[in-house]
């Protein structure tokens, strides 16, 4: 008998560890259970802006540095219902309890949630769904295309070719890619300028932790408070507090004001983090030091300004996809939206060729 020759299983990249990129996943393994899905992200963990620190010196408190809550809509509890009931019935999320002075108010049946486990869990609990290959500190800087296939190439030097590849991350960061997503920016101008348009705030946030017992307050015994008359700091919360968790040593995250944040983006976090706690000191003279301190630069925060018409995704080649957030609205239910739009698009794409 003659020897056959092997089977080449199709592999989709999904570029970037957020939310989109979870959910795009999860959804491809439900619709295409026999691809290889690969996820590279630079970073040393997953959450992207759903991103939850741990304090180095006991490993058990956690703070979440980004996203603090989950708020759904009557309209988007009801589209996303199936995800809503995962989570829940997952215990990755549970009702918030607590109370956030100075909340916005975004209608009277809308849902608030919290992640007892921290806000990345929602992103983990997706990507494990979607049982793919996940590699960190993969700093994705160049995409050619071979043929019909996509060679992907990282600055710490490592390479793959793929049948189809998602970028979700921001969408500035498309500018810095070599290869064909550079020559096809270069070559569009009405994408060009439709990608140039979406714009983010920045940000700082820290991470404060303390020790067992620590007596850590806010005003009014609430767990988390929106500041407005304050030029540094927008957003502070008693992180385990609002997390619905009474018990171990507090976690404090505070969150500056956007235009603090445009300030000192080019600063370092090393640079700016006294000028936070110092005004953190000043703001709750009563509490004492924290025990360790986490200071998280967010350059691209929310979005401002998203891509014209809210595609969800945008395709610059057969087979290359980019999505996010920045296609949609800065929150769980945009991400969803920009991962069904991506999926539609990669689906339709591998089948077509197969």
């Amino acid at each position: 008998m003659g020897s056959q020759e092997p089977i080449m299983m199709t592999r989709v990249l999904l570029v970037g560890g957020g939310l989109t990129n979870a959910v795009t996943g999860s959804l491809l393994r439900r619709e295409l259970p026999h691809v290889e899905l690969i996820l590279w992200d630079k970073a040393r963990g997953a959450g992207g802006r759903m991103a939850t620190s741990r304090n180095p010196q006991d490993g058990k408190t956690s703070v979440d540095l980004g996203a603090q809550y989950i708020s759904a809509t009557p309209e988007y509890s009801k589209l996303h219902s199936a995800y809503y009931e995962e989570l829940i019935g997952a215990g990755i999320l549970a009702p918030l309890t607590s109370h956030i002075e100075g909340m916005r108010e975004t209608g009277e049946h809308t849902n608030h949630y919290v992640t007892p486990q921290g806000v990345s869990s929602i992103v983990k609990h997706f990507m494990k769904s979607a049982n793919m290959d996940v590699r960190y500190g993969h700093h994705v800087n160049r995409i050619d295309l071979s043929g019909n296939k996509w060679n992907v190439e990282t600055k710490e030097g490592a390479a793959d070719t793929f049948d189809a590849v998602v970028l979700t991350m921001p969408v500035p960061q498309l500018f810095g890619l070599a290869g064909t997503v550079k020559d096809t920016l270069e070559n569009d101008e009405k994408l060009r300028s439709s990608l140039l348009s979406v714009d983010y705030s920045s940000r700082y946030a820290l991470g404060l932790f303390y020790d067992e017992g620590a007596d850590i307050k806010l005003k009014n015994e609430v767990s988390a408070e929106y500041i407005t008359n304050d030029s540094v700091i927008r957003f502070v919360a008693i992180d385990n507090k609002k997390r619905g968790l009474d018990n171990g040593a507090p976690s404090v995250v505070v969150h500056t004001s956007v235009p603090f944040g445009k300030a000192y983006v080019e600063e370092t976090t090393d640079d700016v983090k006294p000028l936070i706690m110092k005004k953190v000191q000043e703001l709750f003279p009563e509490w004492p030091e924290p025990t360790y301190v986490k200071c998280q630069k967010w350059r691209f925060s929310q979005v401002t300004s998203a891509y014209p018409g809210l595609p969800g995704c945008v395709s610059l080649a057969d087979g290359l996809v980019i999505g996010g957030d920045g296609f949609t609205h800065s929150n769980m239910d945009g991400c969803i939206e920009s991962a069904k739009s991506i999926v539609d698009v990669v689906v339709q794409y591998l089948k077509k060729g197969s």
